[in-house]
């Protein structure tokens, strides 16, 4: 197995539980790819996902391997989903509880607009409900099958607004344009833009919607767990080893090449960028098992700040805070032509106030600024994080948040660092856009075209984000049982199997 980030830790888990000896090899020196940290003065600070949606994925993975998630890690609820800042004063609360989120929409907005969020609501549960199983839980899901899905229940058709953008569809949804803006933001948590995303994609807060979890002591501890129950269930992690290259025989992977050898193999699984395979970077033999609609075009990159230290005065700061463009019509037109944006969104993480806490002394804080992704090859603009740097800070000054003392550049990472941390990803975030009515259908899934390589990922169906990533890895693994006839992962028919993957 090729990258340790949680499609890979969580593959690796259901193969070894399922009599497979997993060897996996990872680039980088700790487990969890994007699920990353960085050191401060207050401790390791979350510069990746910050919190768990969709927790029913995780206690799956860990009953299907015989375990209990809560035995593992620590998973506390927010009642708290974001705090939402404008800069005329305005904020607004979205809480857990459905009830209260209406009281504080009409609060903030008025009642109308407490009823269309109400009927927004309905329309999002309404479209997850539908399209979990014939989607996200499918390993292939084809347009074949979703027409069917529609077909025995067309009254969802209106929901899904066929060929309308998210952000047309939110337009009409909403008459208050703040809450068009809150929920269009959702597109760029799957790396799009709202005008070029499906309406579809407004299932996404419903995921939100249906529960926020962080893990006590950071996202890393969620890696580290899995990592933990592979290992103890007989998986092999090597880290520093930097795959050069995937040997194929007779049209099917043999060995996997690193800096300090050669390891063979029945089989491979891929937990990185689909399009390193694509490039050649792993290569020429496994260059051609994608089509190449499956890495193109390329998600949002974004520029990430991770950093401790103390806020000035007694601003509201919630553990999760958005700050919104002034602009809602032009805010993500920068990013459609690829440039850094003038007036963006910015999301914070307040690491330390999950719960409701509130911390003395330095806290840790991540933001994340959406940006374009890098090319392939090219310099980075000069002066580009002392730019991002001073366009962050100002932007958040203009609210009245300060930071004392304020951060350096150097803990800003950019499109380019992320290119180079995760090879041939051009720094984006999310794999393959989801712009377009067909991007669901054109991401590649866990069997490509050469059989005994598999992938999973945010890279591969059904997604970017933890969740997707995990269900990628169950149904990666899925494949690899049946075609290589080792254990079911259905407790129902357990049959035990002798071959070996890597």
């Amino acid at each position: 197995m090729i990258g340790a980030g949680i499609g890979g830790l969580s593959a690796a888990l259901r193969l070894v539980h399922a009599g497979a000896r997993v060897t996996v090899l990872e680039r980088h020196t700790t487990p969890g790819g994007k699920m990353r940290t960085l050191p401060s003065v207050a401790g390791p600070v979350d510069a990746g996902p910050t919190v768990l949606t969709m927790k029913p994925v995780f206690d799956a993975l860990f009953a299907d391997v015989g375990a209990r998630l809560e035995d593992h890690v620590t998973l506390l609820r927010e009642p708290l989903l974001a705090r939402h800042f404008w800069r005329d004063g305005t904020t607004l609360d979205l809480m857990a509880d459905h009830d209260h989120s209406i009281a504080n929409v009409g609060s903030t907005f008025g009642a109308a607009a407490a009823q269309q969020f109400d009927q927004f609501c309905k329309r999002a549960s309404a479209l997850f409900d539908t399209f979990d199983a014939p989607m996200m839980r499918d390993e292939a899901p084809s347009l074949a099958s979703l027409t069917r899905t529609v077909l025995r229940n067309p009254a969802i058709i209106p929901a899904m607004a066929p060929h309308q953008t998210l952000a047309k569809t939110l337009r009409s949804s909403f008459a208050e344009p703040r809450l068009a803006q809150l929920f269009a933001r959702y597109a760029t948590y799957v790396g799009g833009i709202p005008e070029q995303c499906p309406a579809l994609l407004l299932l996404i807060w419903e995921a939100e919607r249906r529960g926020v979890w962080h893990v006590q002591g950071g996202m890393h501890k969620l890696a580290q767990a899995i990592e933990a129950l592979a290992r103890q269930k007989g998986a092999e992690f090597h880290y520093n080893a930097h795959v050069s290259r995937i040997e194929t025989r007779d049209g099917t992977p043999c060995a996997v090449q690193t800096e300090s050898g050669r390891t063979e193999v029945d089989a491979v699984l891929f937990n990185g960028d689909p399009r390193a395979l694509a490039t050649g970077m792993l290569g020429e033999a496994v260059s051609k098992v994608l089509a190449p609609n499956a890495v193109a075009p390329r998600s949002l990159s974004a520029q990430v700040q991770a950093f401790a230290t103390t806020v000035e005065g007694d601003f509201p700061l919630a553990a999760h805070n958005i700050f919104f463009a002034d602009e809602p019509t032009h805010e993500y037109a920068a990013l459609a032509k690829g440039q850094l944006q003038p007036d963006p969104t910015l999301y914070i993480c307040a690491q330390d106030r999950f719960g409701g806490a509130t911390p003395s002394g330095p806290e840790r804080f991540e933001i994340i600024l959406n940006a374009p992704p890098a090319a392939d090859h090219s310099p980075i603009p000069p002066q580009e994080s002392d730019q991002c740097q001073t366009l962050i800070f100002e932007r958040l000054a203009a609210f009245g948040l300060h930071f004392t003392p304020p951060p350096q550049a150097n803990t800003l990472t950019g499109p380019h660092s992320f290119g180079a941390l995760f090879p041939a990803s051009n720094g984006s975030l999310y794999g393959r856009s989801p712009a377009g009515m067909m991007a669901a259908f054109a991401r590649p899934t866990a069997r490509t075209r050469m059989s005994g390589l598999y992938l999973a990922g945010g890279g591969a169906h059904p997604g970017a984000g933890v969740p997707m990533a995990t269900l990628s890895a169950a149904h990666a693994a899925e494949a690899m049982i049946n075609d290589l006839c080792l254990t079911s992962m259905s407790p129902q028919a357990v049959t035990l199997g002798g071959m070996s993957t890597a």
